[in-house]
């Protein structure tokens, strides 16, 4: 299919494709994959648009639960974003959580989809409790890209740019992006899947600004594993996720624009 011209957009993933971060459950989530999804249909008016992430979903749960409802909706251009929610777990094992990735790039690719995926930022410098984690993700992201090129996906390398760990990027938990962080994603994978018009624009720094330093940075961090971190791990000590019984926000094919 020549490059851009697509009628049938599925989206496979967690919370950061679901949209968390970008509006609400009250007024409704966009997200990065509602955004792109704006991109395709910039230069594809006849768009149709399916979006079957759920949040909490580790990678095994996504490939068991959305690879063959995606593959129903017959897409031509299809992304798989999982493995944080991996990574945050006590046991982790790279190859194993991107096997899964991998089965779903492939069964994608072979039904005809354009797939694309992408690398996570450095958590440790996102939030610096997270730093014991850095080691993980990067062995993540070296596993994606292995994975990716043996099955012709497209990567939208966030990993490889320091505006990708910029606070405004993220939300106030730290966990998922912001709304200008989720427009960046958006941005990236369009240009990692050659959309008209697209660029290297989402990889340019933001203007300057002052950070804060020593006693207040301190509370900052006090305040964010109370309000985030604490409720988090309560969750797993209770064995449940912030998706317990949860669906997808848009499980069918819609046209772009309209409102499920």
């Amino acid at each position: 299919m020549p490059s851009g011209e697509y009628l049938r957009y599925v989206a496979l993933g967690d919370s950061q494709t679901e949209g968390i971060g970008d509006g609400d459950d009250t007024v409704g989530l966009r997200g990065w994959a509602d955004r792109f999804a704006e991109h395709v249909a910039a230069s594809n008016p006849g768009l149709q648009y399916a979006n079957l992430a759920v949040r909490g979903r580790v990678a095994g749960q996504i490939h068991r639960e959305q690879l063959g409802p995606a593959l129903a909706l017959r897409p031509d251009l299809a992304t798989v974003v999982a493995g944080v929610n991996d990574v945050l777990r006590p046991r982790f094992d790279a190859a194993e959580v991107v096997g899964h990735l991998e089965e779903m790039f492939a069964a994608l690719t072979a039904a005809g989809a354009q797939v694309a995926t992408l690398t996570f930022p450095d958590v440790g410098k996102v939030a610096p409790a997270a730093r014991p984690l850095r080691s993980r993700v990067a062995d993540l992201n070296t596993h994606i890209r292995a994975a990716a090129a043996r099955h012709g996906v497209a990567v939208a390398e966030i990993d490889l740019h320091p505006v990708a760990t910029d606070a405004r990027l993220w939300s106030v938990d730290r966990l998922h992006t912001s709304p200008l962080g989720h427009a960046r994603i958006a941005a990236a994978v369009a240009q990692a899947v050659d959309l008209p018009g697209s660029d290297d624009a989402w990889t340019h720094p933001l203007p300057p600004q002052v950070l804060p330093k020593g006693l207040r940075s301190a509370g900052a961090e006090l305040r964010w594993a109370a309000a985030f971190l604490g409720p988090w791990l309560g969750r797993r000590l209770r064995g449940r996720s912030s998706g317990d019984g949860r669906t997808a926000k848009r499980p069918q094919l819609l046209p772009f624009g309209v409102v499920s």
